[in-house]
């Protein structure tokens, strides 16, 4: 039988654990403007792609698609985005006024908890880790 210390060098654990902390803290300085990280890059997602289908947000904020639409039905009931019919059955959204000026300031917020984070590590730290990230959640 393994010792259970091999669960301190896991990857996945430890990757759980450190994005339950980070998104914990992101979470925190978002719920005063009333929304969650994911609400957040479902906002920028759609600022920055404003011609995407519904259907590519899952993907590019890493949301099943079930999950994606509940998160889109509220941001909508918040006003902060607008639903649009595309050509044939795709479905667009796009960032309501409110939703705009909101996404500036949300901006400002993630600015300034990326400062906090990034001064934590060096430089070359951060690459490694953005690095190590991407190359290991590949599928």
């Amino acid at each position: 039988m393994e010792s259970s210390d091999n669960f301190s060098t896991c990857l996945v654990l430890n990757t759980v654990s450190a994005a339950r902390i980070l998104l914990r803290r992101y979470d925190q300085r978002l719920k005063i403007h009333g929304v969650t990280v994911q609400q957040f890059a479902l906002l920028s997602a759609i600022r920055f792609h404003p011609s995407s289908p519904v259907a590519s947000f899952a993907q590019k904020v890493a949301l099943d698609r079930t999950s994606l639409t509940r998160s889109l039905d509220l941001l909508e009931r918040k006003g902060l985005v607008r639903r649009l019919s595309g050509s044939g059955n795709a479905r667009l959204c796009a960032l309501s006024e409110i939703g705009d000026r909101l996404l500036d300031t949300l901006r400002g917020e993630w600015q300034a908890a990326q400062s906090e984070l990034l001064s934590r590590v060096s430089a070359e730290e951060a690459a490694t880790y953005l690095q190590v990230a991407r190359a290991l959640s590949e599928e």
